[in-house]
């Protein structure tokens, strides 16, 4: 079976991707796409026009939370809960986490300090919420590292940048999250998930767009 991974440089999705494939010592290869100019034949492979794509084979995958199950099962699925309802609800905090993940993308590339002030509050409520569910490690589920965790991992990444001086995670107010984050930012699969240059490629991107958080660092 061959594995071919799609790919934008800082795309937290295909992140996701990655950190389970290096987790779980799969053998892949990887293609790098821009997708302000992607090429034509990307186009016709992705459905959603988006990365995460895993080509299969011949076979064509998409969405990084079908992905990562997909690469799970084939592998022994030992990175999902065994109960159902379990199960459920880490796919539904997956969800949660694609949503953070936006939101944090907005926040970081806002241009004005009221589009950087409401993404940042609606952020700051999610990462409340995830610390009231998480209870005393030291993964989402406790004992048990899931996709949950290759989820919310590229999350801490992202806020992570400029030696976190960016970020919105106050160690005070939020200490699980503060310390589940720091975990998985020094698990090696995590750390190896993201390309050498990743951190210059993010703060250019925020640069360009004109980034109203970029003050912070100037200050």
């Amino acid at each position: 079976m061959s594995l071919h991974l799609i790919s934008f440089k800082t795309c937290p999705f295909v992140q996701r991707a990655v950190i389970t494939l290096k987790h779980k010592g799969i053998e892949f290869d990887v293609t790098y796409i821009d997708l302000a100019d992607p090429p034509d034949w990307f186009l016709e492979l992705s459905p959603l026009k988006k990365v995460p794509v895993l080509e299969v084979d011949d076979e064509v995958l998409f969405e990084s939370a079908v992905i990562n199950e997909y690469l799970d099962e084939i592998t022994g699925g030992e990175l999902q809960p065994k109960d159902p309802l379990a199960r459920a609800r880490n796919r539904a905090w997956i969800e949660f986490a694609s949503d953070m993940l936006g939101n944090l993308y907005q926040m970081k590339m806002s241009k004005d300090q009221e589009r950087y002030q409401r993404y940042r509050a609606e952020l700051e409520d999610q990462f409340r919420r995830v610390e009231k569910h998480l209870g005393d490690g030291p993964w989402f589920n406790g004992e048990q590292f899931t996709l949950a965790d290759t989820a919310f991992a590229p999350l801490f990444r992202q806020d992570s940048v400029a030696d976190g001086k960016l970020s919105v995670i106050d160690p005070a107010i939020l200490p699980k999250v503060a310390a589940w984050g720091k975990r998985l930012l020094e698990l090696p699969e995590v750390r190896d998930s993201v390309v050498s240059e990743f951190e210059d490629l993010y703060l250019q991107a925020m640069e360009k767009n004109g980034s109203y958080s970029l003050n912070r660092l100037a200050a």
